[in-house]
């Protein structure tokens, strides 16, 4: 007969190893996000979850190794991925501010995209 203590021990393991593979599989999706683009929002966008994904993985093998020290680590990784998502959003404001000629083209293919419905 199994006990609640070894009961709630495997339950854990096995939640853990599940969200291990839901974490490499969405890393894999970032990846190819952060390859194919097609813009720098995109790229952006797939590096801030690229930090979040980090985040989670930390987090999992803090719970799996009992090691509550990569929870504090996890926290400040948080800290910069926002710090830098910022700085990634500055960036491309003042990119488009200074008329770059890659920004204003994607601007125009937008507004072309958004006019005819798609």
């Amino acid at each position: 007969m199994i006990d609640g203590v070894d009961l709630s021990t495997a339950f854990l393991d096995v939640c853990v190893r599940v969200s291990l593979a839901l974490l490499s599989i969405s890393l894999l999706l970032i990846v190819i996000r952060i390859v194919r683009g097609p813009t720098l929002p995109d790229r952006v966008v797939a590096l801030d979850m690229l930090v979040a994904v980090g985040i989670g993985f930390i987090a999992a093998i803090g719970v799996h190794t009992d090691y509550y020290l990569y929870i504090d680590i996890a926290i400040a990784l948080g800290l910069v991925g926002f710090l830098a998502t910022v700085a990634f959003a500055r960036f491309v404001l003042n990119r488009g501010m200074a008329g770059d000629a890659t920004v204003m083209a994607e601007i125009r293919e937008s507004e072309l995209r958004r006019e005819s419905g798609q």
